[in-house]
């Protein structure tokens, strides 16, 4: 495990800041609020999938493709991501590609998080996001540990098998109905079994489904409700829309793969309870995962027909939504502009230079 005394070290030595990311999810959400603050960025690619940060000229000072995403783990890139003054945004595919073990044990670069908290989004650990949402006491769906118990509509959330990034979810209202779909699944290839045992059986929450983004760090002088968005996903969202006849009449496979995202916003008397949930959230995780949240986090929700807020995911790093960045009020309202994620990172790690605190940021 790196110590947090070598990561202190580290960062007390930075002098111009440079802002680091891999090349996939959200990079250019966070190199764009990043250049908004005037830091210099670099972007690590995989080789092939660099065009994009090479089309937006204005968002990347320094392009660097590699054979893999999981070489910037490489020493020498580590080196040079030290030597260069760079502190890392963590993503979700960057958390992937480089894996736990690496970035708890053998990845010295500060990265702008609570590294040790990153495992506790993943279902299966032991002080998981259920832990969490429990300790802060915030309502999440109600789990099935027996497949067999399954008697009302639920969602199997199981890891895609060749996909490491996607999540391989569907809907069962039995345990006849899970028995069929899953072992179809196995023999397509889509899942393993080995995941399948793995896998959390959620009762399906029905309502109306809104990702609320949060940000927070031990500088921080509150939770910050960042702004709203809700996920377009392939092919579920399409068919949906579809007349229910027509419905019964498609025999394919559904998809929850995200694709895309739409602002939302919410009506106001429910703004309370969402700004509370945040504040205990937060709370929580600063008991259990000292030093706490460091950056944006996501509680995505659904609001049922009572107006009742029910957790069934959470996101532990920057949440893939640059839709907030031209879209959010919530900023507008706290900070006279509207602005995202990536902007409210630079915003922080710049006060934090300034105030001489870099090391209460980074882990």
């Amino acid at each position: 495990m790196i110590k947090a005394s070598e990561i202190k070290k580290i960062v007390t030595n930075y002098s111009d800041i440079r802002i680091g990311v891999m090349g996939s999810h959200s990079a250019l959400e966070v190199m764009d609020g990043a250049k908004d603050e005037n830091f210099h960025t670099v972007v690590y690619c995989q080789k092939g999938r660099d065009e994009p940060y090479r089309r937006f000229g204005r968002i990347a000072d320094e392009i660097v493709v590699l054979n893999k995403f999981k070489d910037m783990a490489l020493p020498k890139i580590q080196k040079n991501l030290r030597d260069t003054n760079t502190i890392v945004i963590p993503h979700r595919s960057f958390i992937v590609y480089l894996g736990y073990k690496d970035l708890e044990n053998s990845f010295k670069v500060p990265i702008f998080g609570n590294r040790n908290l990153f495992r506790a989004e993943e279902r299966t650990a032991k002080r998981n996001q259920y832990f969490l949402l429990e300790k802060a006491k915030i309502k999440f769906p109600k789990l099935f540990r027996d497949p067999k118990n399954i008697n009302k509509p639920c969602i199997v959330k199981v890891q895609e098998m060749k996909r490491p990034l996607e999540r391989a979810f569907f809907t069962v209202s039995s345990y006849k109905d899970y028995k069929e779909k899953s072992e179809e699944k196995i023999k397509k290839g889509i899942i393993s079994r080995k995941e399948l045992e793995q896998a959390s059986i959620e009762e399906l929450a029905i309502g109306t489904y809104m990702n609320f983004n949060f940000f927070h760090t031990p500088i921080s002088k509150q939770v910050d409700f960042i702004g709203i968005e809700r996920r377009l996903q392939t092919n579920v969202h399409d068919f949906n829309a579809l007349p229910a006849k027509q419905q019964l009449e498609i025999d394919i496979d559904l998809q929850n793969i995200e694709v895309g995202h739409t602002p939302a916003s919410i009506r106001e008397s429910l703004l309370e309870k969402v700004i509370k949930m945040g504040d205990k959230f937060a709370a929580a995780v600063k008991r259990e995962y000292s030093p706490g949240i460091i950056g944006p986090f996501s509680l995505q929700s659904v609001i049922t027909k009572d107006l009742e807020l029910i957790v069934y995911d959470v996101s532990l790093r920057v949440p893939g939504n640059p839709i907030l960045a031209t879209t959010s009020p919530y900023t507008k309202y706290q900070y006279g502009q509207t602005f995202g994620v990536g902007r409210r990172i630079a915003i922080e790690i710049k006060r934090a230079q300034e105030e001489d605190r870099l090391d209460e940021i980074v882990t």
